[in-house]
């Protein structure tokens, strides 16, 4: 028979939490869903992408991935090995001053996301001949791996990601 891994169970559970954000309560819009197998290398990546139901300004993404050795830790029950997945959240959003909305977008996610590692980049695509918009993609990293016993924190998670949203969309006019 067949028994899920800790990657399988989370992907479960933040999938069944997001869509019924979106299905149920209509607090969101999923826009994308990527579910792979990378065969190269083994391993797996769930992500979901999701905006508010009136406004695409602004794109949220959870993405859940499990190594090769956290899949065959857990499968071959290995001993002393914990296994988890990397959780990783982004926002991306186009800005006209990266040097007043950074450090807005920033205070932002700070307030919402403490003590997580917070990561901005900016983008473009380069045209002489047009003023091209400005990508923003802000990036929240946890320091440890998630497993099973975090389980009861994805409505929690999924509600913070949602709010976030909603702060920038506020905050970045």
């Amino acid at each position: 028979m067949f028994d899920p891994t800790v990657f399988d169970n989370l992907k479960v559970a933040l999938e069944n939490e997001l869509y019924d954000m979106d299905n149920l309560d209509h607090r969101v819009r999923i826009t994308g869903r990527v579910d792979r197998m990378e065969l190269a290398v083994m391993s797996r990546l769930f992500r979901i992408q999701f905006q508010l139901p009136d406004d695409d300004l602004i794109t949220g993404e959870i993405e859940l991935a499990a190594s090769l050795q956290e899949l065959a830790s857990e499968i071959l029950e290995q001993k002393g090995a914990e296994p988890g997945c990397v959780l990783t959240i982004r926002y991306k959003m186009p800005i006209s001053n990266p040097d007043e909305n950074c450090p807005q977008m920033q205070q932002v996610m700070e307030k919402i996301w403490p003590d997580q590692m917070l990561t901005q980049t900016i983008s473009y695509v380069y045209n002489p001949e047009k003023i091209m918009p400005i990508l923003c993609t802000s990036e929240i990293s946890f320091p440890r791996k998630i497993n099973e016993e975090q389980m009861n924190d994805i409505p929690e998670l999924a509600l913070y990601a949602v709010q976030t949203i909603q702060e920038l969309r506020a905050q970045i006019k």
